[in-house]
This record gives C-alpha cells, sequence and structure tokens, in this order.
C-alpha cells in the first residue's frame, strides 16, 4: 500500500507492545530484579550480558554492544526491513496500519510508479538474460553463476539496443518521464533531438544487476560490459530512489539469509558479491562506484560488530583501502572490528573464490589485518622507522588520524599501538602532541585539538582532561580551562542532562518555564542538539526511551541517542530525574553565566568596556551565584 506510516501511529503500537513477550518468544529470558537477562542472540557467549528493560522498551548488551527497541529487534533478529518490522507488530497487536498520502513532490515519498517502472523493467531484462544465448553464456559458462543465484539476485540483460527499454516501457509521456526520472533512458542533447525521438536508453549490451533496497524493491541498476568496452561498470546515476553514498549492493539478500549474521564483508564489484553469495558466503556486500561512506558504515554497524573490507592487492585496491580506513575511523570504537584482507595479484573475491572454494577464503577473512596493524602499516611503508627522522613523520602523519577516532577503549589501544612503533610511551607521545599544538588549541577541546584529542588522562574539568559524554555526541568538559573550579566539565552536564530526557523522558513536561529559557541561552557545543530533545519531547511527549528512540530513528541523531539508551543510569525515577535534570541546567546557567564575567573582566583589563557592556557586568555581579554542588546519588 502507498503512503508513509504515521509517526502517532509508531508511537501508539511502541507503547502496546510489549518488549520481554516479543523478545522472550525467541530467547529464553529470565527476570532479575526490575528487568530480564539472557544470553545474547547476537553474538556467542558463556555468561548473560544481553538485557531488557520493561520500563523503558529498550534491550542492551553490554558484551557486544547491540541495542534497540522492539521494532530494532525484529529487525536485526528476523532481518525484516523497518515496514516488515512494523506489520509484525501492527499484526500481533491486530491493528489496521494507516497509511498518509504521499505528494508527488515529496522526496521522502517518491511516486510509487517509480518503484513500479523500475520492478517491470528488471522482469523484462530476467527474462531477456534467458532468451539471449551469448548473455546466458557469459553469466554461466565464463563467470560461473548459477540458475539459482541469477535468479536470487534477479540478475538480467540489457540488449544491444538503443530503445529497446524505451520502446516497450516508454509508450506515453508520462512513461517516458519515469523512465528519465529513474535514469534508464538519457535525454539527447537539443541539437541530436529529432521528432518522437527526444531520449535513448542509458544500458546496452550489459549483465544487469538490479541494486534493491531495504524492503526488497528495486530502485537502480549496475550493469557490466560482457566483452571488451568502457567503462566495465555502468551504474544507474542519482535519483529521488537511489543515493550511491547510502546503498549497499547485496544487502537486502543478506538480511535474507537465515545463517547467524556476525560480520559483513566490503567488496568492489557486484560479480564478486553474487560469486561470494553462490559459495556461500552470504555476507558480502559492495558499494556502488564509490568509496565506502560514514553512512554506510552505520549501517553496517547496525547490523554486525565486524567489518572486513576485501580489495585488490595492486596500487588501485590499496588507494581504495586507504580512503575506507580514513572513512571509518570515526566508526571505531571498543565492540567493533575493522579489518582490511587484500588478495593475491590478479585475483579479485569472484575469481578467488572460484578458485579456492569458501573454506580456504573464509580463512583467508579471519587472517585480515586488524585496523590499527593496516594504519600502522600503511604509515611505516612511507617512512624509515629505524631513523629518528622517519619516527617523527610517522608519528606526525599518524596524529590526525587518531584524532578522528572517538574517546574510548579504542582509541587509548590505538594510541598505544601508534606509540609502540615509534619507541615511545604512549603517555610521552601524548605529551609531545599537546606541546606541538598551537597556542590556545588546548582551550578547544573535542577532537581533532589540543591534548583532549588523544585521550590524555586527568579529571575532568582540567586542562588536557578527558572528553566525556564524547562517544556519544555530547561534548566533555576536557581541555577547557575556566577561572573556577566545577565539580564536573560542562560537557558532562550536558550529557547528563541529555541522559536523563533519554531514560525518563516524561521528565520533559515537568520542566519549569525559566529553566527552558536557561537552557536556550547555553552557546555550548551540543546545546543545540539538547534543546532539540526537550523541545521534541515538550511538544510530542513519549511514555517510554523505546517510543523516543523511535521517533529519531530516521535522524542523524538517532545513534547518539541509542548509545545513551544504552548507558547505565542510576536514577530511579523521574521524581529524582527531574532533579538531576534541573540541576544540570542549573550549573551550565551559571557556569555560562561566570564565563560571561570572566570575558568581561578580560576585556576591561585589555581594552575597556562600552557603557552597555559595563551594565551587563554589573548585573551579572550582583546575580552571580556559584554553581550548586552535585547532589548525592540514590
Amino acid at each position: 500500500m502507498a503512503g508513509r506510516i504515521p509517526q502517532g501511529f509508531i508511537d501508539d503500537l511502541v507503547a502496546r507492545s510489549d518488549i520481554v513477550e516479543l523478545i522472550g518468544s525467541r530467547v529464553p529470558l529470565k527476570k532479575s530484579g526490575r528487568e530480564y537477562k539472557a544470553c545474547c542472540p547476537f553474538h556467542n557467549e558463556k555468561s548473560p550480558s544481553f538485557w531488557v528493560s520493561p520500563d523503558k522498551q529498550f534491550y542492551h548488551c553490554f558484551g557486544c554492544g547491540a541495542h534497540g527497541t522492539v521494532l530494532g529487534f525484529l529487525m536485526n533478529h528476523d532481518r525484516l526491513s523497518f515496514p516488515e518490522a512494523v506489520e509484525e507488530l501492527a499484526s500481533r497487536a491486530g491493528v489496521e496500519i494507516p497509511r498518509e498520502a504521499g505528494r508527488p513532490d515529496d522526496p521522502k515519498a517518491p511516486g510509487e510508479a517509480l518503484y513500479a517502472m523500475l520492478a517491470r523493467v528488471a522482469a523484462h531484462w530476467a527474462q531477456a538474460l534467458k532468451a539471449d544465448r551469448r548473455a546466458t553464456e557469459y553469466a554461466t559458462v565464463k563467470r560461473g553463476l548459477e540458475p539459482a543465484t541469477l535468479e536470487r539476485f534477479l540478475v538480467g540483460y540489457a540488449a544491444n539496443s538503443w530503445n529497446d527499454v524505451l520502446r516497450r516501457f516508454g509508450v506515453d509521456e508520462p512513461s517516458r518521464r519515469s523512465l528519465a526520472e529513474t535514469g534508464l533512458v538519457i535525454e539527447r542533447e537539443a541539437a541530436q533531438q529529432r521528432e518522437g525521438d527526444r531520449h535513448y536508453d542509458r544500458f546496452r549490451d550489459r549483465l544487469m544487476f538490479p541494486i534493491r533496497d531495504a524492503r526488497g524493491r528495486v530502485i537502480a541498476f549496475g550493469g557490466r560490459v560482457l566483452d571488451q568496452g568502457e567503462p566495465k561498470y555502468l551504474n544507474s546515476p542519482e535519483t529521488a530512489l537511489f543515493h550511491k553514498g547510502r546503498e549497499l549492493y547485496g544487502l537486502y539478500e543478506v538480511r535474507q539469509s537465515r545463517a547467524p549474521l556476525k560480520r559483513l564483508m566490503v567488496v568492489e564489484g557486484y560479480m564478486d558479491v553474487v560469486r561470494l553469495h553462490q559459495a556461500g558466503i552470504t555476507y558480502a556486500v559492495a558499494t556502488l562506484g564509490t568509496a565506502t561512506t560514514p553512512e554506510h558504515l552505520k549501517r553496517v554497524f547496525r547490523l554486525v560488530g565486524e567489518v572486513v573490507f576485501a580489495f585488490d592487492g595492486d596500487r588501485a585496491g590499496r588507494a581504495a583501502a586507504w580512503r575506507a580506513l580514513q572513512n571509518a575511523l570515526p566508526e571505531a570504537r571498543e565492540g567493533r572490528e575493522i579489518r582490511f584482507l587484500f588478495l593475491p595479484e590478479g585475483h579479485d573475491p569472484d575469481t578467488l573464490v572460484g578458485e579456492e572454494g569458501r573454506e580456504a577464503f573464509e580463512a583467508r577473512l579471519d587472517a585480515a589485518l586488524p585496523l590499527s596493524e593496516y594504519l600502522v602499516q600503511e604509515l611505516a611503508s612511507q617512512v624509515e622507522l629505524a631513523h629518528a627522522d622517519g619516527r617523527a613523520r610517522f608519528a606526525e602523519a599518524a596524529r590526525p588520524l587518531l584524532a578522528r577516532v572517538p574517546q574510548g577503549v579504542y582509541r587509548e589501544l590505538l594510541l598505544g599501538r601508534i606509540a609502540e612503533a615509534i619507541r615511545l610511551s604512549p603517555d610521552r607521545l601524548r605529551e609531545l602532541w599537546a606541546a606541538a599544538e598551537p597556542r590556545g588549541a588546548a582551550r578547544a577541546g573535542g577532537a581533532g585539538g589540543g591534548a583532549a584529542a588523544y585521550g590524555s588522562s586527568g579529571g575532568a574539568g582540567r586542562a588536557g582532561g578527558p572528553v566525556p559524554g564524547a562517544a556519544t555526541g555530547f561534548p566533555g568538559g576536557g581541555g577547557i580551562r575556566v577561572s573556577r573550579p566545577a565539580a564536573a566539565g560542562r560537557g558532562s552536564l550536558l550529557r547528563q542532562a541529555a541522559l536523563m530526557l533519554v531514560h525518563h523522558p516524561r521528565t520533559a513536561p515537568l520542566l519549569s518555564p525559566a529553566r527552558v529559557e536557561a537552557l536556550e541561552r547555553l552557546e555550548e557545543p551540543g546545546a543545540d542538539l539538547l534543546r532539540r530533545l526537550l523541545e521534541d519531547l515538550r511538544e510530542h511527549p513519549c511514555a517510554s526511551t523505546g517510543q523516543l528512540l523511535e521517533r529519531w530513528r530516521d535522524r542523524p541523531e538517532a545513534e547518539r541517542f541509542g548509545r545513551l539508551a544504552a548507558t547505565e543510569s542510576l536514577i530511579p525515577d523521574e521524581k529524582a530525574a527531574l532533579r538531576e535534570l534541573e540541576n544540570a541546567i542549573d550549573r551550565m546557567a551559571a557556569e555560562t553565566r561566570l564565563r560571561r564575567v570572566d570575558a568581561l573582566l578580560a576585556q576591561e583589563r585589555d581594552r575597556g568596556l562600552s557603557p552597555e557592556e559595563r551594565a551587563e557586568l554589573q548585573q551579572l555581579m550582583a546575580s552571580r551565584q556559584p554553581p550548586s554542588a552535585p547532589r548525592p546519588r540514590r
């Protein structure tokens, strides 16, 4: 049925669903206090680290980091797409799914006619492959693809014709417009147009690989030449349905496999994916004519905790691997594995798995280089580590790469590996990097600036201290000097406030207008996100953490809130959570006033104040109160 599912219906569906009942029907749960526990269904373990909270309608594994809502569990455990998960919950609840009418110009609800057109063309090309002897021999004899594999991936053949698709499917102006909008035909330049001859087929004499979205709908195509010709691979252009920086070829087929999904392998070609699946390696996907993007990696890590990049061992393959490493650094953290496999010269995954079989190929995957080792080896290949000059160049090249890794255990371990390569202790390397920063950089804090960017030790609020909450997207207080002592960094307070809202969303409407106004005046990094979260919860109250996370599912901030939801909170109830939230806002507001006082006093010493600034200073000094001491946790 066309149309988007209303958010209000999803909120209500999550509220009426029992996450304990649903997960308990698939995983044996045991009650433990107010929550339930089990051995995690997403990784092998002997002692239970998988917890389900009926109050928050949320699950979390402290072992592998898997977490989510009742819908997220269905998507990850049952391999359902989001609409399929909603349909499953609606069926269990005995309710019909309402749909919003999508506007033709709404980019979030592209016309169903485009999907229908792509599906018809895919079916036509699949039949054309069976009917064309040359194309069939190329696919089955030369490339070794079995009929069942061709059918599973909907592989087809585009005839060597300038107008086969146009003639069959472009019977009128609306259909020709749909063909153009989906990238199946190309409009001729004005000088080449003749009456009734404005377009021509994009794909000609190619083996065609339909690209499908999470629901299995065809959204684009990749075509490979049968003989010699350039380009070897030709992809659909970006359209309203297809964004190559987000999609992964074969991901739909991966999720249809019933085998336990522990890792994904990212390769470069469509043929590689199809041949690997045929060999039993049903966790292979491919990028679509582009480097692996951060969005790709986010999608991967929602499904698994391990990704292996497989590249040709030639110069182009190593260049592509290095680009993948750079894009992977912001996603590298504890609980995740990112590894790199380089194939023997003259081979790609397609030919290698055909030559040596599944077991030998998977043995190569098991021995693939961890990201840390690949990074060190690649940088070491560019310098001479036997000499001081080479080690200094190595350290300088590694510094901006490490700065892109989120704060945490993994970053500390990577720092140690880099330090080991240049024969320094991690603490000494950290000190030298901090000393090399431009003056004032240490004040900036956050990733990429000052000692805080390299995970230096120390208490929150001290120069060079850690950045609490950086892993959740709320910056920490480390690396920032203030003229007044603070019991916790400002990032800690921002994170604490966000933590209360995520764990206890019912507190948002209870916050006083004065404190909402105080939050509006904060200019801290991360304050804007906290304001948007608070505003959303006040306008559209949530009953549970699960409801909140589903509401933010398709927004960039979803992952941050998911990590906060997975963070343990010792606050027992909404009343205590409201006090914590109020306390955090009061202290941030007080510190904002103190910093403004410091800035005005410094300006007065340097160049004097205007009458307006002097009046502001006097008002701030008169109303100044130190931040209240943190309330003890109960």
